[in-house]
């Protein structure tokens, strides 16, 4: 078991963008980079969510010296899932590497999901685009 898992794929050097993400997510995220041909975005898994591995995670993000956008990606709203923890914990744990933290999710909502499978393929979508977007 890895709680932090780097990205071997692209030159670090090279990186300016690092997604950080966890669970099935990062597969649709890695689909939609391969695709793309994207050398410039750095996917970094958090499998751990809980307790933070801040040093693992801060060893793992030293790794992009040039990186200069961090996000944390996740399918569940806004206001569910790691990102109300994450979101808060994260910027205080490692000040001087995220401090423009931000989140790719859907819009806060009262259920885990929007109930619709065609509304729920839309939304998929278009976080997996936004991870991409200049």
């Amino acid at each position: 078991f890895e709680p932090v898992i780097k990205d071997t794929t692209v030159d670090a050097a090279g990186v300016d963008r690092v997604v950080l993400v966890s669970g099935k997510l990062y597969w649709d995220l890695k689909a939609k980079r391969d695709k793309s041909e994207d050398t410039r975005t750095a996917l970094v898994r958090v499998e751990q969510l809980y307790p933070v591995p801040h040093r693992r995670l801060q060893e793992t993000l030293e790794k992009y010296p040039n990186a200069d956008d961090f996000v944390w990606v996740q399918d569940e709203p806004a206001n569910q899932g790691p990102w109300p923890f994450l979101g808060l914990w994260l910027p205080e744990m490692l000040p001087n590497l995220l401090k423009g933290l931000r989140r790719i999710s859907r819009r806060p909502m009262s259920a885990p999901s929007s109930g619709s499978s065609k509304v729920h393929a839309v939304e998929q979508q278009e976080i997996i685009d936004e991870a991409f977007a200049p």
